[in-house]
């Protein structure tokens, strides 16, 4: 059985635990923790300690895109993306802008906007001018119909679930402005939307019972 590795507070972790629950692919989650860049020993699996990997009958393999296209291709009965090669090609297009030009973009605030430590007044700067960028341009790829490319639930809709509520709210913390939502992108109705599904309520509720736990620890 497939093994996938990571922790629930990882939207990339959530992203690809999305698809299989979403699909009906049997894994086995195992929970693992991102290590520091520091740490001398890193797992073969994942050589810069990032989450999630998954372990296959063919071998390990590690970064949540790569993980979803060999999701794809083994199992080619399973809608997780479209058959046609242009509608397919749409969807990569969408999760790519969200998660070069948004996440990664915001992950920058991360430090200081969910885990209290501070981050540079360049740093800040830098990020707001390209989200105030990026965002509208983004806005231009979709449609919110109610989903994301349209009236169909997409695995585009599963990237938006899992990374534009931290977009938004690393900018509200941080700028005091919900930058996603400044740009005419209502994620809060989307995130409601897509929160009907089952794989979804079990992605959402897996991740609040993580924070909990690590809130009790402390």
């Amino acid at each position: 059985m497939l093994k996938l590795y990571g922790f629930s507070l990882s939207n990339y972790h959530n992203k690809v635990k999305f698809v299989l629950l979403e699909h009906g692919i049997a894994f086995e989650e195992v929970c693992v923790v991102p290590i520091s860049y520091k740490d001398s020993v890193h797992d073969a699996r994942s050589p810069l300690g990032k989450v999630p990997f998954i372990e296959t009958e063919h071998g390990p393999l590690c970064e949540s895109t790569p993980i979803v296209e060999y999701l794809v291709a083994m199992h080619p009965d399973k809608p997780i993306l479209p058959a046609e090669p242009y509608a397919a090609a749409k969807q990569r297009e969408l999760i790519t802008f969200m998660e070069l030009h948004l996440e990664l973009v915001a992950r920058e605030l991360y430090p200081e906007a969910f885990f209290h430590t501070d981050i540079s007044d360049g740093t800040k700067q830098r990020v707001q001018r390209k989200l105030q960028r990026q965002l509208p341009a983004f806005k231009q790829l979709t449609r919110f119909a109610p989903y994301i490319a349209g009236d169909t639930f997409t695995l585009a809709d599963i990237a938006a679930f899992v990374h534009l509520p931290l977009v938004a709210q690393a900018s509200q913390a941080i700028y005091g402005t919900d930058y996603v939502l400044e740009a005419g992108i209502d994620w809060k109705a989307h995130v409601g939307q897509v929160g009907t599904r089952p794989a979804a309520q079990k992605v959402q509720a897996d991740r609040n019972a993580y924070i909990e736990a690590q809130r009790v620890r402390q």
